[in-house]
């Protein structure tokens, strides 16, 4: 059995603050360490289910947040910053499954530290009218392999979220958000139990699983936060303005549609980082 891993800090239990998430930040170490623990929790779930193959792709940030001499199991470590699909890097049809780790909500949510792909670019995004963050996203490069997104990891906004998208997926709350910045969180050693046992407990129910079923074709419609981003957008061939901060798109191919929204987001920052 062959799983891949999509891993994200936000979710984790205990980080609650992008000090904990960012590579300069005053507190990087302990959020490296809380993911970690995270992390080989879930290998260790996948390994009991019978998994003989696991891809971890570092999908966080700076996307080397983890020392690969510790991962459990002997996984694979996808790092590196500059990846076509992104947080979906690494995913193709032999896979059997997929777990999204440390996941966190779609901007504009209360969830803690929520945003979409870029919290200062991206201000809302709908697939086929419905709010999504990147749990959603991601799903069309999982519909567009065939394979089955079995986990999300988060706090309780997050399986919700993922739902409409991911058929059958599994929740496991770690954390509970009380406002963007602020969360109760399990004991670090009590949330990696969970993660370990619902992976675990997730996989063995593998062949009830299906693949995502994105209504196609499907439009992606994404509010920025500045008219000029909305602007820049269109460069993007197919993409439409709807209004000021507002751009859509559509298309009956998933992966073209998750890889037209991720040269958008690279293509934004440019204004961001200006």
């Amino acid at each position: 059995m062959k799983i891949f891993v999509s891993l994200d800090l936000e979710g984790v239990a205990g980080i609650v603050d992008w000090q904990q998430c960012v590579a300069d930040g005053d507190d990087y170490a302990v959020g490296r360490d809380l993911a970690l623990g995270e992390v080989n929790a879930a290998i260790e779930g996948i390994i009991a289910a019978g998994g003989t193959e696991i891809l971890i792709n570092d999908a966080h940030s700076v996307m080397r947040n983890l020392p690969p001499s510790l991962l459990a199991g002997r996984a694979a470590y996808l790092s590196g910053r500059v990846k076509p699909l992104y947080m979906m890097q690494g995913l193709d049809h032999s896979f059997d499954a997929i777990v999204f780790l440390g996941y966190h909500s779609a901007a504009g949510t209360p969830g803690i530290l929520s945003h979409t792909y870029n919290p200062k670019a991206i201000a809302d995004v709908r697939l086929n009218g419905v709010p999504t963050g990147e749990a959603g996203l991601n799903a069309l490069v999982a519909q567009h392999f065939g394979v089955p997104v079995a986990v999300i990891t988060g706090d309780q906004y997050v399986g919700p979220e993922a739902e409409p998208f991911c058929p059958g997926v599994a929740t496991i709350v770690v954390k509970e958000s009380i406002s963007r910045y602020a969360a109760r969180n399990l004991h670090p050693d009590a949330a990696r139990e969970l993660v370990r046992d619902g992976v675990r407990e997730a996989l063995a129910r593998r062949g009830e699983l299906v693949p995502p079923q994105i209504t196609l074709p499907a439009t992606i419609e994404v509010r920025f936060t500045s008219p000029d981003m909305a602007e820049q957008a269109t460069w993007i061939q197919g993409v439409r303005r709807l209004d000021f901060v507002t751009v859509a798109f559509t298309g009956d191919e998933p992966l073209a549609l998750f890889q037209a929204f991720i040269a958008l987001v690279y293509l934004t920052r440019s204004l961001v980082e200006s």
